[in-house]
């Protein structure tokens, strides 16, 4: 196993759990053969030895030690010298540094310290002191070695489940239709996912020479689940294969998809939509919701004083019960109109200072907003400025039809 840059290549964490790997660097054999005798009789304990200071990085390198012991007055190198020169070096800069000297005075010490010593003890100590010490400061390398391979892996394994979000994530969008920008009905929108996967999928399409169909939905929670489910319905709804469904009447095709979609069915799992089919003859739009805000309908008077329409959404969410009843209600289309269906996303924004944007603050926004501007843009860059990021907690997701 690998650590981080920060930590030797070669280091396994395992064989490190069950020995303590010593390195001493001294020009003195005398010494060396001393602590070889105080570490003699622990069997957890592998003892080195490098008399040449200015070989230690060298062998420290290839060993990949848990505790370095190092004398303070050397020959070639001085002691506080070659500590700095440990800490330097990336594949032994969290090594813990046990400094052994002759040397009692304060000042010494300090020093020591702060050039990157992590001990210090006067030569020679105590068996069971030098034991001791070497066996707690080997323990903390180990544990952090341990802890910044988990942290590796951890980042390893979100690295990769981001990578494979952001393949579903643009799986879903490919399967988003294209704009229309041709008569009778001229359909664009925005999407813009939240950093989870999310439940938002939208359509349109023509039933038939006459009839418009438009919905829009949205899946409880976020992850693969939610987007799955999404895509599965959207499909269901594109190739109208609904069984025993008028796909002209919203209400029975909500009732069916309540039916095939129970919950308990599909990992408790539920979805809100608001689901629209638009006659281009009679101008007539019917419609029925389930769970799903309601849509808003802007007349063809430009008049700031003409009414803007809600287009209720009644019903339960799809999935709750089996059996439960929608019905459908239609209004009017004028020439000119423009029509919005939207996801709770567009308007549950959390601002900067942690209140939430509520749905009457959004609705004020849109009676506001100019009535042949780019509401959809508009609308997007005042969430991003309340919530103080462009990177939204929730899929924004807005339907614009103009009839």
């Amino acid at each position: 196993m690998s650590m981080s840059e920060s930590f030797p290549s070669d280091v396994s964490i395992n064989a490190a759990e069950s020995r303590v790997t010593v390195l001493l660097v001294d020009d003195q054999a005398i010494i060396a053969e001393a602590v070889r005798r105080m570490l003699a009789g622990e069997a957890d304990i592998s003892f080195h030895y490098c008399n040449d200071p200015t070989k230690a990085i060298e062998m420290a390198n290839e060993l990949a030690p848990t505790v370095i012991l190092q004398d303070l007055v050397m020959p070639q190198v001085d002691g506080l010298t070659l500590v700095k020169f440990f800490r330097a070096n990336p594949q032994t800069r969290e090594v813990p540094m046990i400094v052994l000297s002759t040397k009692e005075e304060p000042t010494v010490k300090a020093e020591a310290f702060a050039v990157g010593a992590n001990d210090y003890l006067v030569k020679l100590p105590d068996k069971l002191e030098m034991i001791a010490r070497i066996r707690y400061h080997s323990k903390g390398y180990v544990a952090q070695l341990q802890r910044n391979e988990a942290y590796r892996k951890l980042a390893e394994s979100q690295r990769e489940l981001a990578n494979e979000v952001a393949q579903a994530a643009r799986y879903v969008q490919s399967l988003l239709p294209e704009p229309i920008e041709k008569d009778p009905v001229h359909v664009s929108w925005r999407f813009v996912p939240s950093t989870q996967l999310g439940g938002d999928s939208f359509s349109y399409h023509w039933l038939d020479d006459d009839h418009f169909a438009m919905y829009l939905l949205d899946v409880s929670g976020h992850g693969v689940g939610a987007s799955l489910l999404s895509v599965s319905v959207l499909n269901m709804l594109r190739v109208q294969s609904l069984p025993h469904t008028n796909f002209l009447d919203p209400a029975q095709v909500l009732e069916r998809l309540s039916d095939t979609f129970e919950m308990s069915q599909h990992g408790n799992l539920y979805f809100t939509i608001w689901y629209g089919v638009y006659s281009k003859q009679t101008r007539q739009l019917t419609y029925a919701g389930g769970g799903h805000p309601q849509a808003i309908l802007l007349p063809g008077d430009s008049s700031s004083s003409a009414e803007m329409k809600q287009l209720e959404s009644q019903g339960p969410a799809i999935g709750w019960s089996l059996g439960l009843p929608f019905s459908s209600d239609s209004v009017l289309v004028d020439p000119g109109s423009r029509l919005f269906i939207f996801s709770d996303g567009v308007f549950e924004i959390e601002k900067t200072d942690g209140s939430n944007w509520d749905f009457d603050e959004f609705m004020e926004f849109m009676a506001r907003a100019p009535r042949q501007g780019n509401v959809m843009d508009g609308l997007l860059e005042h969430a991003r400025k309340l919530h103080g990021s462009d990177v939204l907690a929730d899929d924004f997701s807005i339907l614009e039809l103009r009839f």
